[in-house]
């Protein structure tokens, strides 16, 4: 003990305050779970559906499912196809197959204003019916991101979990010493306390990438929310349809597309958008790197068959591009059907935190209650 300590007291040691911090972090990590599991978990829920929400539409709309083929017909077979089914309804985009087995969709907008899905073969160009606008899709994605509140009120809502889910990040690295020693450390099924407490650890080791990448874009939602987005993306030329104009010729957007093919052959095209007599958009990937499709757009004149206007994403600023990186990133639109799922099974072990979470707290809490009935009888 130093000379100048005062008689019958001690320092506290080094292991004692790492003790109490490593406690004080424990309790933060518990509140916060115990508080927000229920909201947290059911947001997570939602956004893990969400990543494989079209699958769910494949499985509950047989208008949605096609037989692959070799041969892919045109864009404008597509569009003439829609518009040779639905006369009296107007075409408004149409988007590529979500795989090989998916029907492109067609967002279709009726008389009375309503919209509503139209599904067409890319392989033959065959119309295989329409279906409701508000499918698995729009549900999962409005709840995930809104909670059907008006979105001045849900989305802050629901970005806002973004802090303490970081918070809860930074914590349980402090909770669990040398972490990074769990990643291979199997269940001990000897009680249940232990045994969810391992797979809880468990699940979190290996989510921690996870938890940070979903903590990081869900703030960066929060920021856009209280007003620091960085708006939409440049404007791409197109000429504007006359009074009168008809429907897009086909033909026309065949011609066009084949002339932006030649202007910018690295576009991947995946969408047609305000498609008219006049011209129209496209839009896809390209060189820019994790990016929304409509970070790449051509603007199209149908009339002359050229190209009227081009936005590249990589010309973007930097807080444009870290705005298209944050959807891609969180939920895993960028790599096909393996990121998607691989997506779909972290969001699937988070969700599994936050109520193996609330799970543990409530078994430590019995596990006191009998700890102190047995004191009291003894």
């Amino acid at each position: 003990m130093p000379a100048d300590a005062p008689a019958g007291r001690q320092r506290p040691s080094a292991n004692a305050k790492k003790g109490g911090g490593r406690r004080l972090w424990f309790d933060l990590h518990s509140w916060v779970g115990l508080k927000l599991c229920l909201l947290m978990g059911f947001v997570c829920l939602t956004g893990t559906l969400a990543t494989v929400s079209q699958e769910i539409d494949w499985l509950v709309f047989p208008e949605a499912r096609v037989a692959p083929a070799a041969q892919h017909a045109s864009w404008g077979a597509l569009v003439a196809a829609v518009q040779r089914a639905y006369p009296a309804w107007t075409l408004e985009s149409l988007t590529a197959p979500h795989a090989s087995r998916f029907a492109a969709r067609a967002t279709m907008r009726l008389p009375d204003g309503t919209r509503r899905f139209a599904w067409v073969d890319p392989y033959t160009a065959r119309v295989t019916g329409d279906t409701t606008w508000f499918n698995a899709q729009r549900i999962l994605r409005n709840t995930h991101r809104h909670l059907m509140l008006p979105l001045k009120v849900g989305v802050p809502l629901v970005s806002a979990l973004s802090l303490p889910l970081l918070l809860s990040l930074a914590s349980s690295v402090f909770i669990y010493k040398r972490w990074w020693r769990g990643f291979f450390a199997w269940p001990r099924a000897d009680r249940p306390r232990r045994l969810w407490g391992d797979v809880h650890r468990l699940a979190g080791v290996w989510s921690l990438w996870f938890v940070a990448l979903i903590g990081l874009t869900g703030g960066w939602y929060l920021v856009e929310s209280l007003g620091g987005d960085a708006g939409p993306p440049p404007e791409v030329a197109r000429p504007e349809a006359g009074a009168g104009d008809g429907r897009a010729d086909p033909q026309a957007i065949d011609r066009a597309i084949g002339q932006a093919r030649l202007r910018w052959p690295e576009l991947r095209i995946r969408g047609l958008h305000d498609v008219d007599a006049a011209g129209l958009l496209v839009d896809g990937q390209a060189q820019a790197w994790l990016v929304r499709d409509r970070a790449n757009a051509i603007g199209l004149d149908l009339r002359g068959g050229t190209v009227a206007g081009l936005r590249d994403g990589r010309a973007m600023t930097l807080h444009q591009r870290i705005a298209e990186m944050a959807d891609p990133l969180h939920f895993g639109t960028f790599g096909g059907w393996p990121v998607r799922w691989l997506w779909f099974a972290f969001g699937a072990a988070l969700t599994a935190l936050c109520f193996t979470g609330i799970y543990l707290y409530g078994l430590r809490i019995a596990d006191a209650l009998r700890s102190a009935r047995r004191r009291s009888t003894a």
